[in-house]
């Protein structure tokens, strides 16, 4: 019964962390716009695979996480600088002309190699993970061994696929009307990389 609980509580939390409009989410619309609904499938498959090593990692270090300050102050100063990064290539990448459209349906396993480095680039979900774990165990009671540990990963990394999944089915069948977001996608990632940097700075100076 309490494995049920973890997988049905991770799950749940997993496919509501990944609704809003994030990194991870918006790069598998793109994909499927500019390179087809296989290479979406495929950058969702890879973006999960890394949620479950996430999942995996937050779990073990939640408790270590919140008692020690400093750690929690670390993962907030690389998210900046990854976010800074992240906000430089979409704003070139908003500039650059695409000059090669034909490359459209050839991606294959790059895509979801692409997946794994996006969602790898995304360290959000291990504090929000962590917090999730946190709350199994302080509210739930759930006692975190190994077989719950993978239980909470695999949770973790289904929620995610789901949620991916479903955004690829929700663009495919808007497909054809979508050329305003083809154009102006990688200015909406841009902007939104801005709001997840002042948001995690505003979070650090608070420390």
């Amino acid at each position: 019964m309490e494995e049920l609980q973890v997988y049905l509580l991770t799950y749940f939390a997993a496919f509501v962390g990944v609704v809003p409009p994030g990194l991870v989410n918006m790069s598998v619309a793109k994909a499927c716009l500019e390179k087809g609904r296989r290479n979406g499938v495929l950058m969702a498959f890879g973006a999960s695979l890394v949620v479950l090593f996430q999942a995996l990692v937050a779990i073990l270090i939640s408790k270590y996480i919140f008692s020690n300050p400093y750690v929690k102050d670390m993962f907030l100063q690389t998210g900046i600088v990854i976010l800074i990064l992240m906000f430089i290539y979409f704003l070139l990448s908003a500039n650059k002309k695409k000059t090669q459209q034909n490359l459209k349906k050839r991606a294959g396993t790059k895509s979801f190699f692409t997946g794994i480095l996006v969602s790898a680039l995304n360290i959000f979900p291990i504090p929000y993970f962590v917090l999730i774990g946190t709350l199994l165990s302080n509210n739930f009671d759930v006692k975190f061994t190994l077989y719950n540990d993978i239980i909470f990963a695999l949770s973790a990394a289904l929620g995610t696929l789901t949620t991916l999944y479903l955004y690829i089915v929700f663009i495919m069948k808007i497909d054809g009307k979508t050329e305003v977001f083809k154009k102006y996608s990688n200015y909406f990632m841009a902007v939104l990389m801005l709001i997840l940097i002042i948001i995690t700075w505003v979070r650090l100076s608070k420390t």
